[in-house]
């Protein structure tokens, strides 16, 4: 199969994370800016292909990378086909791009005007039951630690938070003590 690739975009080396996606040319809010392809495999497939990410990336760089990306209820794409140059966008959690499903095909679209050798990135949206598998180097202002959906930040926050109350109150107390 013949590469994908777009008119938008270059694959360099990242300061995020291994390989990434930069923007070759100037690129307008709303812009289709690379189709996510791969091999459409079933759920099962998925979960199956999910557990052996380490073994099936040795020879890769990114190694440990899974490019698994939920198609529909029923399909994911797996990315991990020499074809597809979108596997390289990097994630950030202030990213400038995002994903969506238009007819059956995953395209990452530009949130925001993206300038000229800018990286590309959008948030992988990862679920909370194991964001601590996946730490995140995105460097963001915001960056919450994990590569994580935005929706579950607010439970990261009052961890760090009830985390950071315990530690005065033992600070405290040992304080008191020594009085």
């Amino acid at each position: 199969m013949k590469k994908v690739t777009s008119p938008y975009i270059i694959v360099r080396r990242s300061k995020i994370h291994g390989t990434g996606v930069f923007a070759k040319k100037d690129i307008p809010q709303g812009a289709r800016i690379i189709e996510y392809v791969g091999e459409r495999i079933t759920k099962a497939e998925s979960d199956r292909r999910a557990d052996i990410p380490l073994e099936r990336h040795k020879e890769n760089s990114e190694c440990g990378a899974v490019y698994i990306f939920t198609l529909n209820q029923r399909h994911d794409i797996d990315g991990y086909v020499p074809y597809n140059t979108a596997r390289f966008i990097n994630h950030s959690c202030n990213p400038n791009a995002e994903s969506d499903i238009i007819r059956g095909k995953i395209w990452i679209i530009a949130l925001r005007d993206i300038k000229k050798g800018e990286e590309v990135t959008y948030n992988y949206n990862y679920d909370y039951d194991s964001h601590e598998d996946h730490p995140c180097r995105c460097g963001a202002s915001n960056c919450i630690g994990y590569i994580l959906d935005e929706e579950h930040w607010w439970k990261i926050k009052r961890k760090r938070t009830l985390a950071k109350k315990k530690r005065l109150s033992k600070k405290t107390s040992k304080a008191v003590s020594k009085k």
